[in-house]
Order: C-alpha cells, then sequence, then structure tokens
C-alpha cells in the first residue's frame, strides 16, 4: 500500500509558512502571491479602479510595516481584515470631509492601467450585480462581498470586522435583500440582471 501523502506538500508560500512546513516568502514573491486577491476585494468594496489601487497599494504599505509582527495563522483571512478595514476607513474619513463643489468640466487624472490579470479578474463580476454591490451602504457590502464573493464564513467575517455574529447575518441578509431590490430595479432595463435574478 502507498504511503499516504504528506499534508503540507503541495503547501507553497504564506500557506506553507501558516502551516508549519515552510519559510514566509521574500517580500516580492509575498506581493506576486497575493496582489491579485486583494485588488479583487478592494475592487468589490469600493467599486472603482482607483480607490481599488490605493486600497491595494496601503494594504502592502501595512502588511510591510507590521510583517514582523505576523504569527502564523491565516496570511489571506490578515490580508482581508487590512484591505476591509482600510476601506471602511475610506468611507469614513470621506463622510467627515466637507469639500467644495468640484466645476462640471473637472476630470479626474487616468490612472494607470489594469494588468491584463486585474481586468480579467474585475470583468468575472456581471456589471449589474456590480452596480448593484455600489449601491449598498459600506457595512452591508463589506458583508456580502467577504461572504458571497470572497467566500468567508460568518465566523470569519465577524472575526475580520471585529462584531458579533449576529450583526454579520443582519447585515448579510439586509445587504442581500437590497442586493435583490436593486437587480429587480435594474432588471426593468437590463437583461443581463433579469439573468442574475433567475440564477439567484
Amino acid at each position: 500500500m502507498d504511503p499516504l501523502p504528506d499534508a503540507h506538500e503541495e503547501l507553497t508560500g504564506t500557506a506553507a509558512f501558516d502551516a508549519g512546513a515552510g519559510e514566509m516568502p521574500s517580500w516580492s514573491e509575498l506581493v506576486a502571491e497575493h496582489a491579485d486577491s486583494v485588488y479583487r476585494l478592494a475592487f468589490r468594496l469600493s467599486g472603482n479602479q482607483h480607490d481599488a489601487e490605493d486600497l491595494t497599494q496601503e494594504t502592502f504599505m501595512r502588511v510591510f510595516r507590521s510583517l514582523k509582527n505576523y504569527q502564523p495563522g491565516t496570511f489571506e483571512g490578515w490580508l482581508h481584515r487590512i484591505t476591509t478595514n482600510l476601506f471602511l476607513d475610506m468611507v469614513r474619513h470621506r463622510a467627515k470631509i466637507r469639500m467644495e463643489a468640484l466645476p462640471e468640466d473637472y476630470e479626474r487624472v487616468p490612472g494607470t492601467d489594469m494588468t491584463p490579470e486585474q481586468a480579467y479578474s474585475v470583468s468575472n463580476l456581471d456589471p449589474a450585480l456590480q452596480k448593484a454591490l455600489d449601491e449598498l451602504g459600506p457595512d452591508f457590502r463589506v458583508a456580502v462581498v467577504l461572504c458571497d464573493v470572497v467566500g468567508m464564513t460568518y465566523e470569519e467575517i465577524a472575526d475580520t470586522l471585529g462584531v458579533k455574529m449576529g450583526t454579520v447575518r443582519s447585515r448579510i441578509h439586509r445587504g442581500r435583500t437590497q442586493l435583490r431590490a436593486s437587480l429587480e430595479a435594474q432588471a426593468l432595463s437590463d437583461e443581463s440582471a433579469k439573468e442574475l435574478i433567475r440564477a439567484r
């Protein structure tokens, strides 16, 4: 009988480090391993490329400053927590600022183009669904994205957000209800929104 395969033999990068089966990857390897997933989450939360790029950069700056204190656990969960908290900080900060209205002819300087990987990842979420997500309040959007897009459990979300499990359940339920209402409104004039409603 063949021996059972080693549970750690296929783990690489930060997953191997978390499992005690390897060293922490170099900084460049770490960024290469996680940049796409951080950007994808940042885009789902913020709904636009510029903010997603800023959040991704700020996330890795935080990681760089805190890496020496990281204890093996769930590295990806740690990244999700940092990205989510930075997004919520950004939303709160913007809500406090009273800016003068920009002139109508104002145009934002375009950011750098997305990499092919980022463009592919972003384009995989239906535009009608992204529009509906963008209309959710930040707390509901975070809960729904972490649960339904990222695939985190309620317990992981509660830990990430520092809230009770009941709060997570409530936010996901209310967020999904608002999401469906938004899709139903879009479905009146958008065929892809109709398809999404049928699929849910």
